[in-house]
């Protein structure tokens, strides 16, 4: 028997030892224990020519990253997020924070579950920016003229999804808030919709 070396969740990049997938960072797979790109996706992180922009991604301010696979269906991945303004159109959709909600496992800033009495949002993984507006206000604005305040305590994963800890959802787009039913109360939104565009910027 071959004892290979416990990677305990270590991330591995391109040509990086793995075992599986989740050693893999990204949309990166396991091919003879090396992370690389997958063929059946047709990445090209780990190759020399990468993917080229979307048409009007120079405009959007961000490029898709890769693609992720599942379900049988395929969900572009993205490391960055349109630039943050003043007034930063936005996509809002509905997260249940609570344990056993839609979000999955707990809030990444504070390793804690969160009533949805609370006016809280996930945002996406170029706005979350490394955690670094963990616990920041972000004030959010609906067509309606409506406002409210809301804390940053998650993200809405733009590069990882379908598996238990994002509650099997695919990875989210790169232009999300993804608030509390407090926060569509409060913008006096039915959360039954799923989506609507607001504006959003740092309070």
């Amino acid at each position: 028997m071959i004892s290979l070396p416990l990677l305990s969740h270590a991330i591995s990049s391109c040509n990086g030892p793995c075992r599986d997938l989740n050693d893999c960072d990204g949309q990166l797979i396991c091919i003879n224990g090396k992370c690389n790109d997958d063929p059946d996706v047709g990445t090209h992180i780990c190759g020399k020519n990468p993917p080229p922009p979307p048409s009007g991604g120079r405009g959007s301010g961000c490029s898709q990253y890769g693609t992720l696979t599942c379900g049988g269906s395929a969900y572009p991945t993205y490391k960055c997020s349109p630039p943050v303004t003043s007034s930063t159109a936005a996509k809002l959709t509905n997260n249940d924070f609570s344990e056993g909600g839609d979000g999955g496992g707990p809030s990444s800033c504070d390793g804690k579950y969160h009533s949805n009495s609370e006016r809280i949002v996930a945002l996406s993984t170029g706005w979350f920016a490394n955690s670094s507006r963990c616990g920041k206000m972000i004030k959010i604005t609906a067509k309606n003229g409506r406002s409210v305040m809301a804390k940053v305590v998650d993200e809405c994963d733009s590069m990882q999804g379908c598996d238990a800890e994002h509650a099997y959802q695919p990875p989210c787009k790169n232009n999300i808030v993804d608030g509390s039913d407090a926060v569509w109360s409060a913008l006096g939104l039915d959360k039954n919709v799923g989506i609507v565009g607001v504006t959003w910027s740092m309070a």
